[in-house]
């Protein structure tokens, strides 16, 4: 991470617990989980059940098919709860295992680790702006790792959050009998793009699972996945963070692109 990220970190953050870590990668694995289902099932819920649609997973994508189709409570309502509710978990994340958590986030996005660098040198000299404009799970859990002031990264947050719904909101107003039509179009083809989505989610899982991990999997292991060398003992974030270094320095993989 930028070097002027690691200065920032606080030497008194502890380790959390293993049912303190539950506590997070428990609602990681169902939202993850709701999100392959909400993807697989999307053509059958975008016109007949939209809001779940958007409660399963709200991507930007879905959310621009289907907010023509509810009220306006609905559709923010449901959209910032969804967009929100993984954010302050990555964001414990990277705040309790530090430079160990961008590490993981990097291995499980491998497509994406150099992207994930360049996003991190970034983040060391814009932090707020990025947050506001691309508040996902990896700037969270950076910020997180950077020490962020809690109430900050929540201000910043929801404000991006909220900005992201209302212009999409917007576009979907201003391009609605375009979108009709092509919600239109997925109702009368429904049965064969279910297949054709549901084939598409169960190939990415068993392309995941033969590579010896998948998304889920590593949720749900967090502790021995951010920590693998365990020995019951709290330990601040800087000792753990010098600690994965020395392991790195004698002989552990790199990350893909070093």
């Amino acid at each position: 991470m930028a070097e002027d990220l690691t200065s920032r970190r606080s030497p008194e953050r502890r380790r959390p617990s293993r049912r303190v870590l539950a506590l997070v990668s428990v609602p990681l694995v169902v939202i993850t989980i709701a999100s392959y289902v909400g993807d697989a099932i999307a053509p059958t819920l975008v016109d007949t059940h939209p809001a779940w649609l958007m409660a399963l997973n709200s991507r930007t994508r879905n959310l621009a098919l289907v907010t023509n189709e509810v009220d306006p409570v609905t559709y923010y309502g449901i959209g910032i709860t969804r967009l929100l509710i993984s954010d302050p978990l990555f964001f414990l994340l990277g705040y309790w295992y530090g430079d160990a958590a961008v590490a993981w986030m990097e291995r499980r996005t491998k497509t994406w680790g150099s992207m994930l660098r360049q996003v991190e040198q970034w983040f060391g000299k814009a932090a707020y702006p990025i947050i506001f404009v691309a508040p996902n799970s990896y700037v969270c859990l950076f910020a997180g790792a950077a020490g962020m002031p809690l109430k900050a990264f929540f201000a910043v947050n929801i404000a991006g959050t909220i900005a992201r719904l209302w212009l999409v909101r917007r576009f979907g107003e201003a391009f609605e009998a375009p979108i009709d039509d092509v919600v239109g179009w997925i109702g009368d083809h429904r049965v064969p793009l279910l297949v054709l989505s549901v084939g598409l989610v169960v190939l990415s899982i068993v392309m995941e699972a033969r590579k010896g991990e998948t998304e889920v999997g590593s949720l749900a292991h967090l502790e021995d996945e951010l920590d693998p060398e365990d020995d019951g003992e709290p330990r601040d974030a800087e000792t753990r963070d010098a600690g994965t270094r020395d392991a790195e320095a004698g002989g552990a993989a790199p990350a893909e692109g070093d």
